[in-house]
This record gives C-alpha cells, sequence and structure tokens, in this order.
C-alpha cells in the first residue's frame, strides 16, 4: 500500500504524493525542492553551529559570570542532553503534526532561546535557556529531513541529503573560526545573538515556501508510556557518558546509570510491541539496510567526534595555536566535507551507498592511522592531508547513512526515522568522547610517572602527578611561574610528548572502529521507500 502525503494551505483534494512537491500555477516558490533545501539549510545551519561555537565562547563566559570550570561544562552538557534525549520524540510530533509545523516552531524557539542566553546574566540562565535550545533544536533537525524526503523524488533525494550534509559539516567545523572572531572582536554574547537574524530568515523562507507534506496513515495517537521509556532511557545513557570521565569507568554510579539505561531500553522494546502506534515501531529493525545504517551513524561518529576531540588541544596546547588559527588549520577538512557532500550524493545516485559508503570509512581509517602518527614537529602540510582525508571520508557516509536511514523507513515515519540519524549521531559522538576520552587517560596515567622520572625532574607526590596527569590529558604542561626556564621546558617536553602517546592510541582505536565500520557498511542498500515510502525496505 502506498503512502500519501496531504499539504496544508490547498484547496480540497489537491494532494503532492510522497516524494513530490507540488507545482501547481500559483506554486512558484512554495513547495519548490530546492528552495524547500534553502530553507531547511539555513534552519539546520544554527543548531549545527552552536555544536561548536559555543566552546569558544565559554571561557569569555566563565570570566564575565564568575562561573566556575564544572559550571561552564553544563552549558555544552546541559544543550547535548537536551537534544539527545528529545530528537525522536520530536521525530515524531513532526510525523503526526507535520514537518512545517515543527520546523517553523523550531526555528523560532531556538532563535528566542539563543537570544535569552546573549541577555543573560548569571551562568543558571544560561544554561537554562541552553536547554531550551536543546529541546528546540531537536524539533527543527528531523523535521528538515523528513521535509527534504517528502519534497524530493528519488532521483534527487541523494543530493538533496549531500548539500543538507554540507551545510551540516561546513557550519559545524566552520564554529570555532566564526567564534573566535565573534568572542575576540565583539563578545560573548554575539555568538548567540547571531542566531536571532538567521532564525528569522529561516521563519521567512519557512512560511513562504515549506509545504506540510502529510501521510495519509501517519500516527493519530501518543504513547506516552512508550516516550517517557525512551527518554528515561536515553537520559541515563548520555548522562552516564557525560559524567564517566569524572566518575570514573569504574565508579558504581557510572555503571549505574549504564544499567538503568539498559533495563530502560528494554522495557521500551517490550512495550512498543503492546501498545497499537509505538514511538518506534520495531518492524523499522526488520529492515537491515536501516539497521546498519543506524549502527555505521553511531561508529562515524565515534570515529570522527572522538578522535577530532583531540585534535583541537594538540593544535592549540601543544602547537600554541589560537582559537582562529586552530580553526583555519581544520579548513581541509571543512573544504573536503562542503565539495566531497554533494559529490557523494550524485556518486550514491549512480552506484548505490554501499561502495560510496565503504570507501568513506576506509577513508576515514587511514585519515585515523595518520593522525596517530602526528608529533610535537608535525608541519601544516602533513597535518592538512590527513585532514583533508578526514573530510574526504566523512562526506559520503554522512549523505549515504542518513539516506539509508530516512529511505528504508516509510513515509509515515519519516520523522522518526530522521531523529533516529540524529540521535546515533549524537550517541556517537558522547561515546566517542567518552572512551577515547578513557584511553588518552590510561595511557596518560601509564606514561606520565615514567617519561617524568626519565626527565629527570623531582618527583611528585600522588596528588600532584593526578593534577599534573589530568593537565596533560588535554596537552597542558604542568608549569608553575616560579619555576626555573631549564625546568618548565623539560615538564613542557614531557607533557607533550606524553599528550601525543595518549592521541595517538585514541586514533588508533578510532581507525580500528571505522574498519569496523567499512564491513557494516556492506549491509546497506538504497532506501527501499524512497519514492513513496510503501512499508519498511527489506534485503
Amino acid at each position: 500500500m502506498t503512502s500519501q502525503t496531504t499539504v496544508d494551505a490547498k484547496g480540497p483534494g489537491d494532494e503532492a504524493p510522497a516524494g513530490r512537491s507540488d507545482h501547481g500555477p500559483s506554486a512558484g516558490l512554495r513547495g519548490h525542492p530546492w528552495f524547500t533545501l534553502i530553507t531547511v539549510a539555513v534552519g539546520v545551519m544554527m543548531v549545527a553551529l552552536d555544536g561548536t561555537i559555543v566552546a569558544i565562547a565559554n571561557p569569555a563566559i566563565a570570566k564575565d559570570l564568575g562561573a566556575t570550570f564544572a559550571e561552564v561544562q553544563w552549558i555544552t552538557n546541559a544543550y547535548f542532553l537536551a537534544l539527545a534525549v528529545s530528537l525522536i520524540t520530536a521525530g515524531k510530533l513532526g510525523d503526526r503534526f507535520g514537518h512545517r509545523q515543527t520546523f517553523l516552531i523550531g526555528v523560532v524557539g531556538f532563535a528566542a532561546a539563543s537570544g535569552a542566553i546573549g541577555l543573560s546574566d548569571s551562568i543558571a540562565l544560561v544554561v537554562t535557556f541552553r536547554v531550551f535550545q536543546g529541546l528546540f533544536g531537536a524539533l527543527l533537525m528531523p523535521a528538515a529531513l523528513g521535509l527534504l524526503r517528502a519534497t524530493f523524488p528519488a532521483e534527487k533525494l541523494n543530493m538533496a541529503i549531500g548539500i543538507w550534509g554540507m551545510v551540516i559539516g561546513a557550519s559545524t567545523a566552520g564554529g570555532p573560526i566564526l567564534g573566535g572572531v565573534l568572542v575576540e572582536h565583539v563578545s560573548w554574547q554575539s555568538v548567540f545573538f547571531i542566531n536571532v537574524p538567521v532564525g528569522a530568515l529561516a521563519l521567512v523562507l519557512g512560511v513562504l515556501i515549506l509545504l506540510d507534506h502529510r501521510a495519509e496513515n501517519a500516527p493519530r495517537s501518543f504513547d506516552l508510556l512508550g516516550i517517557a521509556l525512551l527518554s528515561g532511557a536515553m537520559f541515563c545513557l548520555v548522562w552516564a557518558l557525560i559524567k564517566a570521565p569524572t566518575w570514573g569507568w569504574g565508579d558504581g554510579t557510572t555503571w549505574l546509570f549504564i544499567v538503568v539505561s539498559l533495563v530502560g531500553f528494554v522495557a521500551f522494546a517490550f512495550w512498543e510491541t503492546k501498545v497499537k502506534e509505538p514511538l518506534i515501531p520495531l518492524r523499522l529493525f526488520r529492515s537491515v539496510p536501516l539497521s546498519a545504517g543506524v549502527v555505521l551513524m553511531v561508529l562515524m561518529a565515534i570515529a570522527f567526534m572522538g578522535g577530532l576531540f583531540f585534535v583541537t588541544f594538540y593544535l592549540q596546547n601543544v602547537h600554541g595555536m589560537s582559537p582562529i588559527d586552530a580553526g583555519l588549520h581544520l579548513l581541509p577538512l571543512t573544504g573536503m566535507m562542503i565539495v566531497g557532500s554533494p559529490l557523494a550524493g550524485v556518486l550514491i545516485t549512480k552506484l548505490g551507498p554501499r561502495v560510496p559508503l565503504a570507501g568513506g570509512m576506509l577513508c576515514t581509517a587511514v585519515a585515523m592511522y595518520g593522525m596517530s602518527t602526528l608529533d610535537t614537529g608535525t608541519g601544516s602540510a602533513v597535518m592538512s592531508l590527513w585532514f583533508a582525508l578526514l573530510g574526504l571520508g566523512l562526506a559520503p557516509v554522512m549523505v549515504g547513512a542518513t539516506e539509508v536511514i530516512v529511505g528504508n523507513a516509510p513515509m509515515e515515519l519519516s520523522g522518526v526515522a530522521g531523529g533516529l540519524q540524529q540521535a546515533a549521531m549524537q550517541i556517537g559522538g558522547s561515546l566517542g568522547t567518552a572512551v577515547l576520552g578513557a584511553v588518552m587517560a590510561s595511557k596518560v596515567d601509564s606514561d606520565l610517572p615514567g617519561n617524568w622520572k626519565d626527565a629527570g625532574l623531582p618527583p611528585l607526590t600522588p596528588g600532584q602527578l593526578d593534577q599534573a596527569s589530568e593537565a596533560v590529558q588535554v596537552g597542558v604542561a604542568p608549569v608553575q611561574p616560579s619555576m626555573p626556564e631549564a625546568v618548565a621546558a623539560k615538564i613542557t617536553d614531557v607533557a607533550h610528548d606524553t599528550f601525543i602517546s595518549g592521541m595517538s592510541l585514541a586514533s588508533l582505536v578510532a581507525a580500528g572502529v571505522a574498519v569496523v565500520a567499512v564491513f557494516v557498511a556492506l549491509l546497506t542498500k538504497r532506501g527501499a521507500n524512497a519514492d513513496a515510502g510503501a512499508g519498511v525496505g527489506h534485503l
């Protein structure tokens, strides 16, 4: 049975088939696929930028508002928690009420929360409004994918997702550069105020251009218990991953939250088999390509986000670059994602996703291996080579895995599929940062005492060694202002060499994850429902 989509702002009987836009006589701009793409790209650009731009502003926020390090961490954690926990539920809201409406609400709410942060005079208000940013960002992201799925015909969907991925990649990688310029030359508030005019533009474009495609068999009720179980399980999992570096992976509290999250996921899966209109119909995962796409997105994010996490410390703390210079050194990665994403869309359309996805993850594995060879003397040319190869590898995966997930879901579940795609990426990024962070910490704790002793430095007490280890894990040399210059130079060499050994091991682990992802990519195939959403795709 083929799903159909009804369209708002039309007369009785006017409908647009799923996967196609309406081109009536009065619809020059309204519902046009490429103008729809431009509109959703403006909206998702805000959310993608905020994922990295705020990190540059954190030190200025802490200084201006008198915040502690733990409080500043919550500026990022609160946003991430709200976003990750809400994505799938937000996608379901789009399926129920229409992706146009949820997109516009998300845009308005995200821009308003951003403006409120810029006007905040306390860290508590900043963190509170960051939560609202995450909630409204969760409404916006799956809705954008749902609109693209409903608007573009199958033969152009990969190209559209390629451009969509290009915008996300460019915004994510460009965040540190823009953030550095704004903080250095304007103020930390400008990092948030910039979202207000961008949001206003997205709202105007959305009202004028977007059509509301809704599947006839879209859900009519809410699985409230399913929402509660999934949200609770996601919260416990993400919370454990966020706090694990502080609590420790061997701490009982960390594992308590992980066990509670697993119990929650099991209870959610059981409930979904009993309710009439489940939040996530488990039949979705009968599609091997869709399931492989979700796993692939998690593995890609572990390798990419986890590996890149240490690169920023490497550039700034080991090579002494400013945030702007560090961002500029990452331009090869950004540039290859910008160029590669649309090209990947064309390639996937012609060849299908398997070969481009496997090739992309292979490039990612090689790039991460190359990054494991970086040291204190590595020049910009060599760095650029590995960063460019990483961007080249990520582009087809961002595009292809997204199309595999969304294209293999029925049209009436396109919002949920978009939420799955985004949630997989967020969880993978969190897993990568936590797990590779643990690898880094373990390697530094193991190597630092021996390296310190071999350099002939004065012995440290256990407390001093712990403090030094924490500093070295982010590439900072534990040098005191009163230390003689020769001693300070030795400590710096030891700290940087030890950090490099930890980063190398973490990069090798990321490369191993990417190799596993190569084999997962071979299980994917073109979206079986990209034309009209006729049900769940099977091999």
